[in-house]
Formats: structure tokens, sequence, C-alpha cells
């Protein structure tokens, strides 16, 4: 990379790691053991399927394998690598140990029982009792505010998005197969330069488009019926996710009612999203809107979700939820209405939220697409 941009990640991987200490230490303990592989990433820039990595006394201390010796020293800016003979967990715990570290913060939520049975059985008996300590999901909360190297990174993986969407209008017709439509949308993003897809291609059609996660099957497109594409691509490392819904011919009497009920609720959720404001009334001005029209018992999961480095990051727009948005979040709006039997749709955009409000990030079309 070039010496300004190399800085420049150098210096947010120091904040990153700072920010991590103090709230490990605010937390009660004097090191960090992280093992989630995107926060691993997030702290450290290595993008390895193995690594371990510690925050102990100012120092930064990344554990690998052979495999990495390489690509830990390029991408590892600002910590010093260690290439573990032995696995990985077990020599980052000898070696906090060694360090002096005596109470190890650790991510419960990404730790099994053997990981932290075999994480005690690594150090001596005069430590082990009080040397591991679960105190959450620290970097995970560090993460969903994201910097603007991270914003730009995401809306290029949004815009990238949008565009498959935009080509895929030329392609859908009845009588494709729904996997031959995810399989042409993921051909594209890759000869666009997507690393990947961000989960697997939901297309769900006619009577499927009831089921709100319905992967795609060998059913055929139909003559007369809606067509849910939910999508997201890798691009440097951060992700996207999107959907549409178009209507293949012409639709039956309520249909495009209902497609209006969801875009108004859609887009009056994302009016509401400010900082300060909680996820839960981001969740409520769109459950109010089909509620309004007889539709909230028809909209069973929740309004939106954090995406970044992963698909679901924090927070959770959902019911109740009482966390507060904050400025430079990047978060999903996504309210839809699944009639058992008969059909279903969502739209779904990604929304950065601003300091005055929130800020759409995959601008394709939403109004009403008959093909």
């Amino acid at each position: 990379m070039g010496r300004i941009k190399k800085m420049s990640a150098e210096m947010n991987l120091k904040s990153r790691k700072k920010r991590a200490a103090a709230s490990a230490k605010s937390a009660g303990v004097d090191g960090l053991l992280v093992t989630h592989l995107p926060d691993v990433r997030y702290l450290s820039g290595f993008t390895g399927s193995s690594a371990a990595l510690v925050l102990f006394g100012g120092r930064a201390v990344l554990f690998t394998d052979g495999r990495y010796t390489a690509q830990a020293k390029i991408e590892a800016v600002g910590s010093r690598v260690v290439i573990a003979t032995k696995p990985v967990l077990a020599a980052a715990c000898e070696w906090m140990e060694a360090a002096g570290v005596r109470r190890c913060g650790f991510d419960a939520a990404h730790t099994t029982v053997a990981a932290l049975e075999s994480m005690r059985k690594v150090v001596s008996g005069k430590v082990r009792r009080g040397m591991f300590v679960a105190v959450g999901s620290l970097v995970a909360a560090l993460r969903e505010v994201k910097d603007a190297e991270e914003i730009r990174r995401i809306r290029a993986a949004a815009l990238l998005g949008c565009k498959l969407f935009d080509g895929m209008l030329m392609y859908l017709e009845p009588g494709l197969t729904e996997v031959s439509v995810a399989a042409e949308l993921e051909y594209a993003a890759r000869l666009a330069g997507a690393e990947g897809m961000s989960f697997e291609t939901i297309v769900a059609s006619g009577m499927r488009s009831a089921l709100p996660h319905g992967r795609a099957t060998s059913a055929r497109l139909p003559r007369r019926g809606f067509v849910t594409l939910d999508f997201g691509v890798v691009l440097d490392g951060y992700l996207s996710d999107m959907t549409r819904t178009v209507h293949l011919g012409r639709a039956l009497p309520g249909e495009r009612d209902v497609y209006d009920s969801v875009l108004e609720a859609q887009e009056a959720a994302v009016a509401r999203v400010a900082p300060g404001v909680t996820a839960g009334e981001v969740d409520e001005a769109a459950r109010s809107v089909l509620r309004r029209v007889g539709l909230d018992k028809y909209f069973s999961h929740s309004t939106g979700h954090g995406v970044g480095l992963e698909i679901h990051e924090g927070p959770r727009l959902a019911a109740k939820q009482t966390q507060a948005l904050e400025q430079g979040m990047v978060i999903t709006i996504e309210p839809g209405v699944y009639v058992p039997g008969r059909f279903g749709l969502r739209i779904e955009d990604m929304v950065l939220v601003t300091a005055t409000g929130g800020e759409i990030l995959t601008p394709s079309v939403k109004a009403w697409i008959e093909l």
C-alpha cells in the first residue's frame, strides 16, 4: 500500500486497539484475548483464518500459524506477530501467563466451552482460577460505529450491489429458475470485483416469496407474481445488504396496495433514523404503518440490523430495543409482508446514521416495478 495509506491504516488500527484496551480495563481485566476473526481483523488488519490477538500492557501480539508467516507481517500493522508451533490459542495463553497477565478478558459469545477448558489447561494452577473472565462482546460494540475508511468501503460495496440489481432488471423473465437468477447475479458480482457474496443469495418467487428467507431453488419464476431478491457483496472485507421486490406480469387486485404499504413503512423508518433515536423507535415507525392498514401481523421479523465486517452486527432494530443510534452506524431498514400461500415482499436499504439523520447507501429504485 502507498505510504500515506499505510500511515492512515496504522493510525486507525492504533486507535481501535487503544479503545479496546480501555474497554477491557473498564471491565476489570488487564489483558484481552480476541479470537473472533472479524474482531481480530478490525483490531489488527489480519485477514487469515487462524489467529488470536492479545492486548496487554500497551502491546498487541498476533498469534497465527506457519501458513500465514508472510501475510501476517504485511497485514498486521502495528502488532507483533508470533508464528505458533502449537495450536494458536495455546500459544497465546502461554504467552499471556509469561507476560504477567492475571485477568484475561474473553468474549463468551465466541468462545466454546471446549475452547475455554483448553485455555485453562494451558496456564499453570497458580493463576488458572482467576485468569479467564467473560467480559462480553467488547470489540463488537466498538465495531458498531464505523470510521471514515469503513464507511468508504461499505459505500462502495453498497453501490456495487445497486449496479448488480439494475443489471438483473434486464435479465429477469418468467421461466428462469431461481437458482439460475442467483447464479447470474453472483457471476456478475465476481466479474465486477466482489470478493464474494455477503450471504447465500435469496431469490424467492411466486408463492415462495412468502418465505422471508427463501433460498433460491429450482422453482421457475412465474408468469405473474412477485420476485424478491435479497443479496449483498463483499468488497475490501466489508459487506453490503439490500432487498428489492419486483412483479412479473400484471398485478392482481390488492398486490400493488400491499407493495405501496411496505414501501411507505420502509420510508417512514428511514425518515426516523437519527442520532439519539432508539432502535425500537425506528422499528415502530415501520410497524405502525403496517398496523394502520392491518398488515402488521404479516411482518414477522425485526426491522433491521447493523452491517460491516459481518452481515449481522449491532445494533438490532426491533420492538422495545432501547439502544440509541449513533452517528457512524450503518444499519438496514427492511420491513416486509408475507402472506402464507399467496405472496410476500420486502424492501431493504442500507442506511448510514449521519449527524442530522440517515443517508441511504443503496439508492436503487424502490418504486413499483412491473416487468
